[in-house]
């Protein structure tokens, strides 16, 4: 399937559903403190959304059952909201997707649960450090492996398992859309980078081993050695006027 080059309206668009995701996850992480579900966190997120007047990408996508993906410690990205309860010293990600005028606008950050460890601490700067390398390597003309580059140079350096399973994809009336988006460096460099192409950097570092595993419920990913994971998440157009991060607000 071909990447799909956005004009400047659908650019302009996805403006307005990237920024509803980011205040709703700013708004979501105001929230997160011990003693809080993660289905508390569902609620907060779909009221939010709803009540903006857009949808929750997530719910139904595929059958997922929720609003919203959150994923404590070592669950890498898709975990359900149920019962849990958030635990002191606990990390949180939280994956917030909004449609919007028929636009998806998709972003993420690992929160802390009061005060966290040392070595926690260290893997969430990292991964949003190596996320924020990810974007900087994005260039009018430059190749999609830049960004795996960038991030693995990083993620080497501490010691990380980058998680090879999932990864980056474009965005815009489909949920996820080419190109896919690597996080490591590989052999083949992808297809070059060109004004118009909108897409997601979210790199998933692993404390421990890269390796993984899906639990029977067929969404909740967790690290095969227990290791705690991160992930953080933007959502990029590229434009004439350079690379813009949809989905960052003050």
């Amino acid at each position: 399937m071909a990447i799909k080059i956005k004009t400047d309206r659908e650019i302009e668009l996805m403006r307005e559903s990237c920024r509803l995701a980011a205040e709703v996850l700013q708004r979501a992480g105001e929230i997160v403190k011990p003693g809080i579900t993660t289905d508390e966190i569902n609620t907060f997120v779909h009221d939010m959304t709803i009540k903006a007047g857009a949808i929750p990408s997530p719910l139904n996508y595929h059958g997922f059952p929720k609003s919203v993906c959150t994923s404590v410690n070592d669950v890498v990205c898709h975990g359900i909201p149920g019962n849990e309860v958030l635990k002191e010293g606990d990390i949180v990600n939280i994956d917030v997707t909004c449609l919007v005028n028929g636009y998806h606008g998709d972003t993420s950050r690992t929160f802390a649960v009061g005060n966290i460890s040392k070595d926690a601490k260290q893997l969430m700067d990292v991964t949003e450090k190596a996320m924020e390398d990810g974007i900087a390597a994005v260039t009018v003309g430059g190749y999609f492996g830049d960004i795996g580059d960038a991030i693995q140079e990083l993620a080497d350096e501490f010691g990380y398992g980058i998680v090879r399973e999932f990864c980056g994809h474009g965005i815009g009336r489909g949920f996820h859309e080419e190109p896919s988006i690597i996080h490591y460096r590989s052999r083949s460099r992808g297809d070059r980078i060109r004004e118009g192409m909108v897409f997601t950097i979210e790199p998933m570092l692993n404390a421990g081993k890269p390796g993984i595993f899906v639990e029977k419920d067929g969404w909740t990913v967790r690290t095969k050695d227990g290791s705690l994971s991160a992930q953080y998440e933007h959502t990029i157009a590229v434009t004439r006027n350079g690379v813009e991060v949809l989905t960052l607000i003050d």
